[in-house]
């Protein structure tokens, strides 16, 4: 059974990689910006934490020193068009806390899961943007499942809705090997398919994997 899911799961990143191409994700000039952008991008799209990210950097904001010295209410306006701004800004200040006492280079040096759960108590992350952080801040090979990975393969016929976090990542992290390029290649890839074509209302007839999917069988 493994070796077959392995092989599914394999062939489904060979599929979506010919279709859409490398994603060169997470976009990011430094570490400092893709963790910042990790909790912009909850519950809103990309393109609103652009302008955030836009305005950030205008305002030399891309840096844990100078985060930590902004009043809140006024990061708040800044990145106000990343959505839930009041929450975000308070959610960054705590990030901004926690990597302010725990130098990035202190924390290279921590295992994988040590780290995602000093991440994960921090309030406001949970394991969808501590996975993010761990996959594409420090590239250790954690696979992220969000909502188009969940709503892909529960098309696709590999897991039911009611599977949990965990388990869905179990799922793909023990038939796949431990590559950070891979998991970041991959996850990349099925948000785009998601973005594309496994829409709410699905593309079905449009989509590479049609072959393969149980919801259109």
């Amino acid at each position: 059974m493994k070796l077959n899911l392995k092989y599914n799961f394999l062939t489904i990143y060979n599929l979506l990689l010919k279709k859409f191409g490398p994603q060169n994700w997470w976009p990011g000039d430094s570490r400092e910006e893709i963790i910042i952008g990790a909790i912009l991008t909850q519950n809103t799209n990309w393109k609103n934490v652009e302008k955030s990210i836009s305005k950030l950097k205008s305002n030399n904001l891309i840096d844990f020193s100078h985060l930590a010295k902004i009043n809140e209410q006024k990061l708040a306006e800044i990145i106000r068009s990343s959505g839930y701004y009041n929450q975000k800004a308070r959610r960054l200040k705590l990030v901004t806390d926690f990597f302010t006492s725990h130098p990035l280079q202190v924390l290279d040096n921590i295992p994988t899961t040590l780290l995602r759960k000093d991440l994960m108590a921090i309030k406001g992350i949970g394991p969808e943007t501590a996975d993010s952080i761990l996959l594409y801040a420090f590239n250790r090979p954690v696979f992220v499942i969000d909502a188009y990975t969940e709503r892909i393969f529960n098309r696709l016929g590999f897991w039911d809705k009611e599977m949990s976090y965990k388990d869905a990542q179990s799922l793909l992290m023990e038939n796949l090997e431990p590559d950070v390029k891979l998991f970041n290649e991959f996850h990349a890839l099925l948000v785009k398919l998601g973005k594309e074509y496994c829409k709410k209302i699905p593309q079905c007839f449009q989509c590479e994997l049609q072959t393969m999917c149980a919801y259109i069988k």
